[in-house]
């Protein structure tokens, strides 16, 4: 008899191993257009159960907030005039926009500044590394997936690759939303940020495979 608990965070965990696994294999084998049309859903069961195990913790919520809006305001910035991250735009697969913005990339940036700071809490006790450390995480993941954006109709950059710009743009937001997330000194108990981050650099690292060697 197995003696792994039935609660939130495990069938939160099973779920999305279960959403992120059903659409790599999608991609890889079955219809690659269909599955990748579902991101803006899974991107969005990542966030409500991303929010249930907060557990209503009302300094994660802030963070959360702090995340979507910062994210939000720095993109429209980036999207109407180029500044801090260059010159570009978004398709339509990400769904309804403000000023050009998807909302659901305000909904990313803060998905990834709490996972990530969580990861950097539970591994460094120094503020400069935990700081440091969640800002890096948020940007390798930034490194997979901007080669695949234009692909995928998430954003295009003027130019078509992205420039160092937009890599110092990230690194400057990811730093100040990490130290938001020391101040205030948000907390997520469990292993849910780490499941949800590995499963991001699984899902990207398999599609960024598939478009160098056959194409998506």
């Amino acid at each position: 008899m197995s003696n792994t608990k039935l609660n939130i965070e495990n069938i939160s965990i099973a779920l999305i191993w279960l959403f992120h696994v059903s659409g790599i294999l999608g991609i890889i084998y079955v219809n690659s257009n269909w599955f990748i049309s579902f991101t803006p859903l899974n991107l969005t069961l990542n966030f409500i159960l991303l929010l249930i195990n907060c557990k209503g913790n009302k300094r994660v919520i802030t963070i959360i907030l702090l995340g979507f809006f910062i994210g939000m305001i720095t993109e429209i910035l980036g999207v109407q005039f180029g500044w801090i991250f260059g010159d570009y735009q978004y398709g339509s697969q990400l769904g309804t926009k403000l000023m050009g913005v998807p909302l659901l990339i305000g909904v990313n940036w803060a998905i990834l500044t709490v996972i990530t700071g969580a990861i950097a809490q539970q591994f460094y006790f120094n503020k400069f590394m935990r700081v440091l450390i969640g800002a890096g995480l948020m940007l390798f993941l930034d490194l997979l997936m901007e080669p695949l954006a234009p692909v995928l109709d998430f954003w295009v950059f003027e130019g078509k690759e992205a420039p160092l710009q937009n890599y110092l743009g990230w690194a400057a937001v990811a730093i100040f939303l990490q130290f938001g997330y020391y101040f205030l000194k948000a907390r997520i108990n469990g292993s849910f940020p780490h499941h949800l981050y590995l499963l991001q650099i699984i899902f990207f690292s398999v599609l960024l495979i598939k478009h160098t060697t056959v194409g998506l």
